[in-house]
């Protein structure tokens, strides 16, 4: 099964490369990362989603937890959050499927970032799902390169009922 994992951590020297070398050291496979500043410069947050059963994923997070860097550890499987995902898809359609790909640029409410005499680069974000969508759909219309941020996540607010 895969998790999204989510850390804050310090933000300092080595630290991304200890958390690789957890991951590879013991045979774990980063399906995709994430990482940037968060408010506060010395503190980074990082999505990594990984798979794996429930003990492999139990060991990942303990092991996670042991690391001195690292701040806070949630595996975002359970909360209830928001994922996102960005793609930059360069494509170069023919004359006549010019006007379909900006429509399904629109559709997907994306929009186009670059411009050339052969190639438009569209910028799209959203789940996993919807930038798969997006990328069957323009495959047949001359897709040259594409590339993806991997996921990024945050909880969402938790919302108290009132008390009778």
């Amino acid at each position: 099964m895969r998790h999204t994992i989510s850390l804050l951590v310090e933000n300092k020297f080595g630290v991304l490369s200890r958390i690789s070398g957890l991951f590879s050291g013991r045979g774990y496979n980063i399906e995709s990362l994430s990482v940037g500043e968060t408010i506060d410069p010395q503190i980074s947050v990082m999505t990594i989603v990984t798979s794996g059963d429930e003990q492999i994923i139990e060991q990942i997070l303990k092991q996670l937890n042991k690391l001195i860097d690292i701040i806070k550890v949630v595996d975002m499987i359970d909360l209830d959050h928001v994922e996102r995902e960005m793609v930059l898809i360069k494509i170069a359609p023919r004359q006549e499927d010019k006007a379909e790909v900006l429509r399904l640029t629109d559709i997907f409410r994306g929009r186009v970032v670059d411009s050339g005499p052969k190639t438009y680069t569209i910028e799209v974000t959203g789940d996993e799902k919807k930038i798969a969508a997006l990328i069957e759909l323009l495959k047949p219309m001359g897709i040259k390169e594409f590339i993806r941020t991997g996921k990024i996540a945050i909880a969402r607010e938790r919302i108290k009922k009132p008390s009778v």
